[in-house]
């Protein structure tokens, strides 16, 4: 019924039962039980017009839970907390070069990130539901360890466990569960859940970090393939005598559409947007404001990425056959220079006719996306089971900043 209330909307008793099969009986008795957790309320009466007497409106609140989280990129590590109305609690993005930094360092950082995450949720007096923390990365998820992510340089990391230690240290054991899993398959689940093209069924999600990365929706679930690894298609191999990648082979696609590839192709190595200790969004502002006043490299540079971002995307087009392609991190912030390039590539690329019916949009959740998706994977657990939010007494406290 809870997740009844978030996909439907507010409805009164009595069309609950409708909607549901239950009998009245039941859905007054879930209303309470709900209502007692925090996490639905009852407001007006309905409408007018309603057959019969009318009675109160059943509405979601969730604002007593929230989900969290973490995103742990090349260049920058973010945090994002939602409740359960997808309101944001908290979200902060700080620049890092990951790869320049040890292993521990990189978690010490993203434990106090998390810890600020937290703490925020305490101070609000929200129950935190669980952590999930989103990595460019194969991942056994199971076991909470990376087990490669070459734009990292990690293998064989256990990050949930280095994680879990550094939050017991600071805040104390807990009370709710650390998971891990792929960016963009979080990236593709929180477009599902709350992107612009939230609900489509049949969807490729497609980021631009230093990498790429990708996630496939079909019809309405995650493909996340028989080992958990699926989301690797940056590493598709489109020119095998091109540059070397970061995963050891050479001429895969990131190598030629990442942020990266794109930053090499319009700036010299000494150009402030290659500098990893500067903001993403400023980095990506230098190289927006060039493109408008016409810069021919940058453009250029803009052009043969689109097009490069076309091939790859044909093929993904051909084998899923989606109903949309969403680009997210850096393609969304500079779709605008991308997507007649990409767009002339489909048409050519692409088997189907009026390219299988597909469309391509930007996310508007840009860099959140991951995190974002990652939040709504820790919710995801109280609406299979709302009495999760019931903690303990001393577990609250200990939360709570």
């Amino acid at each position: 019924m809870l997740r009844h209330l978030r996909d439907g909307g507010p409805r009164s008793r009595a069309g609950i039962a409708m909607d549901t099969g239950l009998n009245k009986a039941t859905v007054s008795s879930l209303v309470s039980e709900l209502a007692e957790l925090g996490l639905a309320r009852e407001g007006d009466l309905e409408r007018a017009g309603a057959v019969g007497r009318p009675g109160k409106i059943v509405e979601l609140d969730g604002r007593r839970v929230g989900g969290i989280g973490v995103e742990i990129n090349v260049d920058y590590l973010s945090a994002l907390a939602l409740d359960l109305t997808n309101a944001v609690l908290f979200e902060q993005r700080v620049a890092l070069d990951v790869q320049a930094l040890t292993i521990d360092k990189v978690l010490d950082a993203a434990a106090d990130l998390t810890a600020r995450a937290l703490r925020e949720c305490g101070r609000l007096n929200v129950v935190p539901a669980g952590v999930t923390i989103a990595i460019p990365a194969l991942v056994d998820v199971a076991a909470g360890v990376v087990a490669f992510a070459p734009n990292l340089r990690w293998r064989d990391v256990a990050v949930v466990k280095g994680l879990v230690d550094r939050l017991t240290a600071r805040l104390g054991s807990p009370a709710f569960p650390i998971r891990m899993a792929n960016d963009a398959n979080l990236a593709a689940l929180g477009e599902y859940a709350m992107g612009s093209v939230a609900g489509t069924p049949d969807l490729v999600y497609l980021t631009g970090e230093i990498g790429v990365g990708g996630g496939v929706i079909a019809g309405g679930r995650l493909l996340s393939g028989a080992e958990g690894f699926s989301g690797e298609i940056g590493h598709i191999q489109l020119d095998p005598g091109g540059r070397q990648c970061g995963c050891g082979r050479r001429g895969c696609w990131e190598t030629l559409v990442g942020m990266a590839a794109m930053l090499r192709l319009a700036a010299e190595p000494g150009d402030p947007v290659h500098d990893p200790s500067l903001d993403l969004e400023q980095r990506l502002d230098m190289i927006r404001r060039r493109a408008a006043v016409g810069d021919r490299r940058t453009l250029a540079a803009l052009g043969q990425v689109g097009t490069g971002l076309g091939v790859g995307a044909s093929i993904l087009i051909n084998v899923f056959n989606p109903r949309v392609v969403v680009l997210g991190g850096y393609f969304a912030q500079l779709g605008p220079y991308l997507l007649a390039p990409m767009m002339a590539e489909l048409k050519s690329r692409v088997i189907a006719p009026d390219i299988g019916g597909c469309r391509v949009e930007l996310s508007w959740l840009g860099f959140s996306a991951a995190s974002r998706g990652g939040a709504h994977v820790a919710l995801e657990a109280v609406l299979d089971d709302p009495a999760l939010v019931a903690l303990p007494g001393p577990a609250k406290e200990r939360h709570s900043g």
